[in-house]
């Protein structure tokens, strides 16, 4: 086993008990079996999903529709960048690394085994187990396990541990970018401008659409979106989006719009806002079910509807995004907290009226 530092016992992590029942707690720090990595964690986001998560939503939960996706004791954090200080010569071949090397770890732990692995989807996997959520431990804590089924990203040590962590929602939201098929012309929203949000307004950025506007409810977001590349910002607090938007478009609506809010008015706000044949993208994890008007959907635009979930292929784009220094990233990542702070930091995920924007732990 090969190693670059003396490693102490014991470390302290979150561990979740239940809804609202995280506790900060003193364990042994993991060893690596054979073709594992163990990595001391520098960062790991606070997603709106481990609030939701953590509130009990039975997107996570399970209730009589769903099977319960959170298995305790587990420490949640799957948006994790850390340095490896312990890995086999097999496990640091498999993943092209090094010792000392810091990597971004990709959230889902693929099994390679089911239908959607072995197509290629591996995002897709079957039995789905992803970091901080059922059978491994996330980041949440100072050292956690990587083990051979998983995927890392070499990134740069030049990079604040909080903006490299960036790298989870940077490329989901890339992911969601890719999904819409944008091309020149195209007339592009993004609703929200959180994490996701500003993440996907600079992918469409690159993808160099007619025109990118951003919606929010909060003009010191809007702000960073334009930072982010948008063209133009709607206050959809004081503004009419639907009746800009159609003024823009010769009353027609835009091409492409892209839902990165996680709230249930958002979903019918696209599908008004778009122009016959259009295209809604979702990404989003929603507390409550959302229902819509399909008809509008079907009968009266003819919408292609397309989810977006994770960040296949999206990671290497995306940590090079971040290590450009072309995005605001100092007013992205506004807030890092200590893990024993990480109560704290729920709640001020939780405050979506706040000035807050990415949370992260720093262990």
């Amino acid at each position: 086993m090969s190693e670059t530092t003396q490693l102490p016992e014991e470390m302290t992590a979150v561990v979740v008990h239940g809804p609202e029942d995280y506790r900060l707690t003193t364990k042994p720090v993991p060893t690596p079996e054979q073709g594992d990595l163990l990595i001391k964690v520098e960062a790991v986001g606070v997603c709106a999903s481990d609030l939701k998560c953590y509130h009990g939503a039975a997107k996570f939960w399970g209730d009589e529709n769903r099977d319960r996706w959170v298995t305790p004791p587990v420490t949640p954090g799957h948006e994790i960048v850390g340095t490896i200080v312990r890995g086999d010569d097999e496990a640091l071949a498999k993943h092209g690394v090094a010792l000392d090397d810091r990597v971004a770890v990709e959230q889902i732990v693929p099994c390679w085994e089911c239908r959607y692995c072995l197509n290629g989807s591996y995002w897709m996997c079957g039995p789905h187990d992803m970091f901080g959520f059922r059978h491994h431990d996330g980041g949440m804590a100072e050292y956690m396990i990587i083990p051979p089924q998983a995927l890392v990203h070499r990134v740069s040590k030049d990079l604040p541990p909080q903006h490299a962590a960036f790298a989870e929602p940077l490329s989901c939201a890339l992911h969601a970018v890719e999904r819409a098929n944008i091309t020149f012309d195209d007339v592009v929203v993004v609703a929200g401008a959180g994490p996701i949000g500003l993440g996907a307004i600079a992918g469409v950025r690159q993808k160099n659409p007619m025109k990118v506007i951003a919606l929010d409810m909060l003009d010191s977001k809007l702000e960073l979106a334009k930072a982010c590349g948008a063209d133009l910002t709607i206050n959809i607090a004081n503004e009419d989006a639907n009746q800009i938007i159609r003024d823009l478009t010769d009353g027609y609506g835009a091409d492409v719009y892209i839902e990165a809010t996680g709230h249930p008015s958002a979903v019918s706000q696209g599908i008004n806002l778009l122009r016959k044949q259009g295209t809604f993208v979702e990404y989003s994890v929603f507390k409550d079910d959302v229902t819509v008007d399909w008809s509008i959907i079907s009968d009266d635009k003819e919408l292609d509807v397309l989810g977006a979930h994770l960040g296949p292929h999206c990671w290497p784009a995306a940590i090079k995004l971040l290590e450009s220094g072309e995005l605001p990233m100092e007013q992205i990542c506004t807030d890092q907290f200590g893990l024993d702070k990480f109560q704290e930091a729920l709640d001020l995920v939780a405050d979506s009226g706040g000035a807050s924007v990415k949370v992260s732990l720093l262990p």
